[in-house]
């Protein structure tokens, strides 16, 4: 793994960097997690996709900066084959999951939003669990078909990864035989789960913001505003790393653009998330410090 040999000077500060990234998002994650699940306030589908999403970001940083940690560390900068292919396979169902639970999430505040009378009856309980279940069920088959397809390619004894972490296009262009299907399987793929959940989530966005030129009051119009376009930075980030990611490598490459798209998705997403999605609530805060006085502050 060459990702940062460029750079050895900066070895020690990128392996701090990383850690307290990998700290920031973990904690943030797992946090956020714990405070759905502790107040029953919160047991409603907004925050049920909630906790799925800092799963799966819990998920995609465990999957890359441990193992970017130990390469930046290590003296031989190496990665076992199997190491490289679990790797893929995790970090490739986290990717594909959150592309399209982004857009359920979308869709779930167009139905709040747009259509507030209808809200439980849309979004009950059992539609929750079925597109939760739905969503993890075809990111995990697509990172199957990806990782089936490239088991049965043969690479070379010595193989020099121009990344930080295993990643499908990084690995496919170390293969010493034709990569030809995975190339296609993979723009196919990113064009279902990137574009098309991508114009998804902004078709659920522009409604929202058509029904929030509505509001009369200034206040509230300023602060949905706020939240939506927060919520759009965070969407509009993550697909265009993961589209620019999977789909331009077909066409041209630029390893160093890629380490930055991908740096994008995959570490500062999972760090923004809990932060715009969560930790702006007022009800997760005060569900936070309702938990935290009963846990540290207990009566009696």
């Amino acid at each position: 793994m060459t990702g940062f040999l460029n750079h050895p000077e900066l070895q020690p500060l990128f392996f701090v960097i990383f850690f307290f990234i990998y700290l920031i998002a973990l904690t943030g994650n797992t946090a956020i997690t714990v405070i759905i699940t502790a107040d029953p306030r919160l047991h409603t589908p907004m925050y049920f996709f909630l906790m799925n999403l800092s799963v799966l970001d819990i998920c995609c940083t465990t999957a890359a900066i441990p193992a970017i940690l130990q390469i930046i560390q290590s003296k031989d900068k190496t990665i076992s084959y199997s190491g490289c292919i679990t790797q893929m396979f995790i970090f490739t169902v986290a990717l594909s999951t959150e592309l399209m639970l982004l857009t359920v999430m979308a869709y779930d505040r167009y139905v709040a939003i747009c259509h507030p009378l209808h809200y439980t009856t849309i979004m009950s309980r059992k539609t929750c669990l079925l597109m939760a279940a739905a969503v993890w069920l075809l990111g995990t088959t697509n990172s199957m078909i990806h990782t089936s397809l490239i088991l049965r390619l043969k690479f070379c004894p010595h193989n020099i990864i121009n990344h930080f972490f295993c990643e499908i296009p990084s690995v496919l262009k170390v293969a010493c035989s034709d990569t030809y299907i995975n190339a296609v399987v993979l723009i196919v793929s990113d064009v279902l789960l990137g574009m098309v959940c991508f114009l998804l989530a902004v078709t659920s966005y522009t409604y929202i913001i058509l029904a929030i030129l509505k509001i009369r009051s200034a206040d509230k119009k300023k602060k949905a505003f706020s939240t939506c376009a927060s919520h759009l930075a965070v969407v509009a980030l993550f697909y265009g790393g993961v589209i620019y990611t999977y789909v331009r490598p077909a066409f041209m490459n630029d390893p160093d653009t890629d380490k930055v798209m991908t740096a994008v998705y995959s570490i500062i997403s999972p760090v923004m998330n809990p932060v715009i999605y969560s930790l702006r609530n007022k009800e997760v805060i005060n569900a936070f410090k309702k938990l935290f006085k009963k846990n540290v502050h207990p009566k009696g």
